[in-house]
């Protein structure tokens, strides 16, 4: 027998976890959860369920068991979390709008014909009234907040807190699982009154003209009175009171979300869970001072526009949006996600917009552009496929997650205000298919990348091809290989090199595919070179413009050597057994051509000289041990780093005459150099010495070795000819507008940070963030693992433990024009997730301890 599934859609393929069956059914999973009735020769489909990878799901006690999963298909559709799910009963599915008796889901209070306080839209700026400022939810204040941060009061509430808000002088947050919501004296931070709903409430209220407005997960919105919690209205959204078991608490079937959207005196907000479960969601409407409804949406598995499955319109693994959130506005339409409604709560422009991954998650252009988390603005969970989006798009699948972030502003988290969005981001080489994941703080314009897609663009015709100088595409189907001349650990992500502008060195024929993008020259791993329990000595001439890049760097996180500038000074590191040494100068040497040479001599001494004069001196734990297995580069540290910098921090400047020599030159011989840099020092052979002046990368030392050049273009320099490095790659702190690697979106500034920021806002001209220590060197960390390094165990378990709480958190202040630091505090518990909030010149916070926590100026 041989019969199709009810419904036409794509498929996927049979390989994330294996099929199950029952004694009715054969279950596979070609793309979510198929019931194949061979009796009655019927085939469901539910591509909006996934199992757990290799596992899958399993059908037990009458029901199925979808586990947690790590899957990046259908991410705005698909549940998350362990669901345990029963087949589907027509007598249970709740009643249609038209069929519920209205009147009686409206509850009036005693306050419920006292008259509203006047609005006040100029005292709403500089309040913080509902979840993140404002109906756009862009945590961002006009308002000014403290810089220089004074800790002005503390009030302990216990248990798990949400997000606050602050209006008229007070302060709201709710203990979210002993389902009550808290008033404080915003000045003084005294109780004032608290109320206790039926549910959870999982987010902050609203407040408008003298009402507190929330949702509650037993599936009522409240209305209370501002003054003293005392209750104006509450209204049932859930079409039936029917509750079930979620998250070892009892809940409404179809629970609303703590934020409710106010605009233009309308409150709406999402009942429900799914599209497909339970009938689905629904999206209300009401008089937000009466109460009463003004519409109803159902969202359910059916096609608004055909009645079909709405799993007919998805294409390959992008479908529409089909999970709740807390909903936005940007003053003209209603947004659930990506999912845009017009002001009557009907959806508009239903995705997905392409089955191409790139074209679906590129198209970040025209009307809608906003921001949207698509797992969720309360998923603190920081999955790996997932980040926040100020765009329209946000594509699924494989070859799709890391798309939005190549097109439009994109992080962990993010603000933003008229001109520019601020976020906390995974660097952008980080996006697609890494193990290693570092992130950044950054600033950018508001517009989508020029190379972002619009509705009417052919996506055949009109894919970007080539990205900005400085920045790489990465592709839309398939991996393209890390090529590894000179034997380095390839990276796991996959990027095209950037063109090298016709510069080559007598690569012998080689050629390199490079991971980087920041101009550099390479010569690999070479025995000639290998340093190997010898002294050393690296010299070059430099002219900087930028105060942060690798000059040259030979080895990476257990063995190597590396010049540097950092701070606009000149800085030499040696790393022997995984220890690290630093010394660097008290003079800044940006703008100037400078003679810089790095000494180590047999008894580990380390020197550094700038124009032939001693500036720093140090002690090595060690010579170098062994072979460093990473090569030799120039203008960037291209694999894991020898120093405390991010790898492939790109050099900005000019590099004149390198030289390498394996003794240690003594203070008259550096002298000698920087006096005549064409004389020879008697009895000392050369490892290494490049001085472009032929526009190559050829050693003129005996070895006759062969750089391979990357970008960098060959230039007048000190004597002759230098070469010229225009920067690229990822260079933290960097002032200068360069597009970042793996994206075609320009950062103004980008930040490394010692935290994982998980709250963020912006008032006026400061920038908060605070989180949890970032303790650990990724990339230095995971070459460190291949090499089966036991060690670093260690560093990884007080990592964990960070992340845990167990070394509480940061909170800086931070300049917004330049990402300069302004103020740093310890805080002793982790942030609640996007718990800050800024008004009226106090900055306030809420913990993991339970505590609420307001600064204000120091005096």
């Amino acid at each position: 027998v041989e019969f199709p599934p009810a419904v036409d859609t794509y498929w996927f393929h049979h390989r994330c976890y294996i099929a199950k069956g029952t004694d009715r059914f054969i279950m596979p999973s070609r793309t979510g959860v198929e019931f194949v009735d061979t009796l009655t020769q019927k085939w469901d489909i539910h591509h909006w369920v996934r199992g757990g990878c290799l596992y899958g799901v399993m059908p037990a006690n009458g029901l199925v068991y979808a586990p947690p999963h790590n899957c990046a298909c259908y991410p705005e559709a698909k549940l998350y979390g362990f669901n345990a799910l029963a087949a589907a009963n027509e007598d249970r599915l709740p009643p249609a709008p038209e069929d519920i008796d209205n009147e009686s889901r409206l509850q009036r209070g005693p306050t419920y014909n006292e008259p509203l306080a006047p609005l006040d839209d100029e005292a709403r700026l500089a309040d913080w009234p509902t979840y993140r400022h404002d109906n756009a939810r862009s945590g961002s204040s006009p308002s000014e907040g403290p810089a220089a941060l004074d800790a002005a009061w503390q009030t302990e509430l216990g248990g798990r807190l949400s997000a606050v808000t602050v209006a008229d002088g007070r302060l709201y947050v709710s203990q979210v699982d002993a389902h009550t919501l808290h008033a404080l004296d915003a000045i003084s931070g005294d109780k004032l009154w608290r109320f206790t709903a039926g549910g959870r409430i999982d987010s902050p209220p609203t407040i408008h003209q003298g009402r507190v407005l929330f949702g509650s997960a037993d599936g009522y919105v409240y209305s209370l009175r501002a003054t003293d919690g005392a209750l104006v209205w509450r209204f049932r959204g859930a079409p039936t009171d029917r509750r079930l078991m979620a998250m070892e608490q009892l809940e409404s079937v179809w629970p609303v979300h703590g934020s409710v959207l106010i605009e233009d005196g309308v409150a709406s907000f999402i009942a429900g869970r799914s599209n497909f479960l339970d009938g689905g969601m629904r999206l209300i409407r009401l008089d937000a001072v009466s109460g009463q409804k003004l519409s109803e949406t159902v969202l359910d598995d059916r096609d608004p526009d055909t009645g079909e499955n709405l799993q007919t319109r998805l294409q390959v693994l992008q479908m529409p949006v089909g999970l709740s959130d807390i909903l936005t506005s940007d003053g003209e339409s209603i947004y659930l996600r990506s999912q845009m409604f017009d002001r009557e709560g009907n959806r508009l422009k239903m995705g997905p917009h392409s089955g191409q991954a790139e074209r679906h998650g590129g198209t970040q252009k025209g009307e809608g552009r906003h921001l949207f988390a698509p797992t969720g603005f309360l998923d603190d969970t920081w999955f790996h496929r997932s980040y926040w989006v100020y765009g329209r798009s946000f594509a699924g699948g494989h070859n799709g997650y890391y798309q939005a972030g190549r097109f439009t502003p994109s992080g962990r988290m993010l603000v933003f205000n008229d001109e520019y969005v601020f976020g906390f981001a995974r660097k952008p080489q980080y996006y697609r298919w890494t193990t290693i994941m570092e992130h950044e703080l950054f600033r950018s314009s508001k517009e989508a990348a020029d190379e972002a897609y619009g509705d009417s663009e052919n996506p055949t015709e009109d894919a970007p091809t080539t990205p900005r100088p400085g920045a790489t595409r990465g592709g839309a189907t398939g991996r393209q290989s890390n090529a590894n001349a000179g034997g380095r650990q390839a990276n796991n992500q996959a990027n095209n090199p950037r063109p090298n502008n016709g510069q080559s060195g007598n690569n012998n024929g080689r050629q390199r595919g490079n991971k980087a993008t920041a101009d550099s020259i390479h010569f690999g791993v070479l025995p000639k070179l290998d340093p190997t329990g010898k002294p050393l000595t690296v010299e070059l001439w430099v002219n900087a413009e930028q105060p942060a890049g690798v000059l040259l760097a030979h080895g990476g996180p257990q063995n190597g050597y590396a010049l540097v500038i950092r701070g606009g000074k000149a800085g030499f590191d040696i790393r022997a057994e995984n220890q690290l040494t630093s010394i660097t100068s008290s003079d800044r040497i940006v703008g100037r051509w400078a003679h810089v040479v790095g000494v180590l001599d047999e008894q580990k001494q380390m020197r550094l000289y700038v124009d032939g004069k001693l500036v720093a001196e140090g002690k090595s734990s060690g010579l170098i041990s062994s072979e460093p297995k990473q090569g030799l580069d120039i203008g960037v540290d291209d694999a894991s780093s020898v120093g405390e910098y991010a790898s492939n921090v790109g050099f900005v400047g000019l590099i004149d005459d390198v030289s390498i020599y394996h003794t240690a030159l003594n203070a008259e011989q550096v002298a000698a150099r920087f006096a005549d840099p064409h004389a020879s020092i008697d009895g000392v052979a050369l490892a290494l010495r490049v001085s472009f002046d032929k526009a190559d990368a050829q050693d003129e030392s005996p070895h006759k070795l062969a750089g391979v050049i990357q970008g960098a273009i060959s230039t007048p320099g000190k004597f002759s000819r230098a070469m010229k490095f225009r920067g690229g790659g990822t260079a933290a702190a960097s002032n200068n507008r360069q597009p970042a690697k793996g994206s075609f979106v320009e950062h103004h500034w980008n930040q490394d940070l010692p935290m994982f920021v998980s709250a963020l806002a912006l008032a006026g001209k400061t920038l908060y963030v605070a989180g949890p220590p970032d303790m650990v060197n990724e990339e230095e960390s995971f070459a460190r693992l291949t090499e089966r390094d036991p060690r670093v165990q260690e560093q990884l378990a007080q990592q964990a433990a960070a992340l845990e709480g167990q070394q509480g958190s940061l909170l800086w202040a931070v300049r917004p024009e330049t990402g300069e630091r302004l103020a740093t505090i310890q805080l002793p518990a982790l942030p609640t997730w996007d718990g800050m909030a800024a008004a009226r010149g106090r900055l306030y916070l809420s913990t993991q301890d339970g505590k609420i926590t307001c600064w204000t100026e120091r005096p």
